[in-house]
This record gives C-alpha cells, structure tokens and sequence, in this order.
C-alpha cells in the first residue's frame, strides 16, 4: 500500500458517514502514515455545504455545491483529486430522486470525468446483495453503478456494507427507540439475518481502499464481526437500557401491502416495498476475506452497540 493521494474528493459528503470520514482524514497527521490530504467535498445544497464547512477539524475542507450527474460540476470538484471516495446512493425513491440517476447516472458522470484527470482510484460503497441481474430495483441498479465502474478506465474499489451503526444514524436511532418501548412490531418477528458494522470500521476500509495505487479492479463485501436476528440485536441494545421489550410480529405479506398502499397515496412514503425488501433481506457474511484484503480489523458488537444505542448516547450524544 502507498500513501493516501495527495487531493481526495467526497462525494455525497453531507451524509453521516460523508462527515465521519471527512473528520478522518482532515485530521490525519504524519504519524498516521504520510501528509495530511486535502480534502474537497462535492454536496447538493447550501444547507448541506454549511454543515460540512462547520466540521471540527484541523483543516477544514474544501465545500462545492453542484449537481452529482453534471459533467461540469463533477469535473469542477473533481480538479487535481487523485482520489475519490463515492457515497451518493439511496435505498427510497422518491422527490424527484430515482435509482437510476442516484446510482447509475453519478457513476457514469464520475468515472468519465475521472478518466480525464489525474485520478488514480475511486472507492464506491455500495450495499450488499448489489448485482446487475438482482430482482430489487435498488439493489439492481447499484450492481449496474458498480459495473460502470469496474468495467471502467479508473481503477476502483467496490465496498459493499450491510447496515452500518454510527452516530446521528437512522439504524442505531431506530434501536434505541425500539428498545426502550414496552411492545416492538417486527416484521417476520424480526427473525430477519443481519451483520451490522460500525460506522468506524467502514472509514477505516474506506481511507486503506484509497493507499491502492495499483491498476486492479476490486469488489469486495464488508460486514461486522457478528450475525445475529434483528430480535437478538434489538434484546441486546434493551439490556444496556435495563429495558425487556415484547415483541409483535407483522407478517411479511401483510408489511408488503402496507408498503404498496403508502406508494399509492405518498408522493414521499416513510417505506417502499423495495426498501421493505432490503431491509429484510438476510445478511450472512464471511468478514475475513475483506479483513484481511485492507489490513483492517473489526470492532466488537458490544463496543459499537454501547456507543451508538445505548443510555449514555442520549445522555452525551
């Protein structure tokens, strides 16, 4: 491995994760392994830029506005960056934002424009189950993003991730409220497989992904070091709580006709069916390959559950 690329940009930097990663690398220091880089990040709004720009950090980075499936925003942010890191994605349709121009349109404006400057490698987190032939929408037209890439002239680094705990984060939100409440409804009874991987652990990938300097192509599934039912987890996150909550299990065909009425009468529905599919989708993961490909290791479940949903995040957090 070489050291980080001199220039990095982050796209869909707005995102939890976009800022937890922005926050690594804008504080790296020589002893983490080379020069500091400097980071740009390419966002959507000005609401968004002003959140990024008001990051702690010790150098803060650089903020542009534009459009992810504009050439000429794309090739103003992407200037001098030998190194790209891709977070732009969705799991809902929905306000004008399709699979398509999320996933498959950013790829192909990224990797054209990539292709023209001095990028050396582009890292692309994707989600697991991704695959161009797969039946889920989502999940079809993130294996096409991928394809774009891979198939592409920029060497890139494909990491797919289940779900991912971190701070300020939808899931381990989600885990604690449900909890702490005295009945919890689950779909399936909450029976569903799922590999959760703190948010820490997906940086780390992420920033050895980029010392890549090599020519090859790579595709690589990334998952925590547990894999449990969605009711043992959520019984672990309630013993930090000193909580014991009962759970009311909604069949899956029953959740599916409810996701399908709130598409029919939402322009923004809270679930889709093939959000309701990806979430219920089971994850059973091999951790190691991917592990030892980055030279990363794993933080415990117990460590990340303590530290996103458990009391004291409502406490300090």
């Amino acid at each position: 491995m070489s050291p980080l690329p001199e220039k990095i940009l982050v796209t869909g930097a707005n995102g939890n994760l976009g800022r937890q990663l922005i926050g690594r690398l804008c504080d790296l220091s020589d002893e983490d392994g080379g020069t500091r880089p400097m980071v740009r990040a390419l966002v959507r709004s000005e609401a968004a830029a002003a959140r990024v720009r008001g990051l702690p950090a010790a150098c803060p980075p650089e903020v542009i506005v534009g459009d992810y499936t504009d050439p000429d925003s794309m090739r103003k942010a992407m200037l001098d960056c030998t190194g790209v890191v891709h977070l732009v994605g969705i799991i809902k349709e929905g306000r004008g934002a399709t699979y398509t121009s999320a996933h498959e349109e950013t790829c192909r404006v990224l990797e054209a424009v990539a292709a023209e400057g001095v990028c050396r490698r582009i890292v692309y987190l994707s989600i697991f189950g991704s695959h161009a032939a797969a039946p889920n929408p989502c999940l079809k037209s993130k294996g096409r993003a991928e394809q774009i890439l891979l198939e592409g002239r920029v060497p890139s680094t494909i990491i797919r991730v289940p779900m991912v705990l971190g701070p300020d984060d939808f899931a381990s939100a989600s885990l604690r409220a449900q909890a702490q409440g005295r009945w919890v409804a689950l779909v399936g009874g909450g029976r569903t497989l799922q590999q959760p991987i703190d948010s820490r652990d997906v940086v780390n990938a992420i920033v050895s992904a980029l010392t890549d300097d090599s020519r090859a192509m790579h595709s690589l599934d990334l998952c925590g070091p547990e894999c449990l039912e969605h009711r043992e987890l959520l019984a672990r996150v309630a013993a930090l709580h000193g909580k014991s909550p009962r759970i009311i299990p909604i069949p899956e065909a029953l959740a599916r006709i409810f996701a399908s009425a709130l598409e029919r009468i939402s322009a923004d529905p809270p679930i889709t069916r093939p959000m309701l599919e990806i979430l219920e989708r089971d994850d059973r993961l091999d951790e190691i390959p991917c592990c030892e490909e980055l030279g990363i290791s794993l933080t415990p479940l117990s460590e990340t559950l303590r530290a996103y949903a458990g009391p004291e995040v409502g406490l300090h957090g």
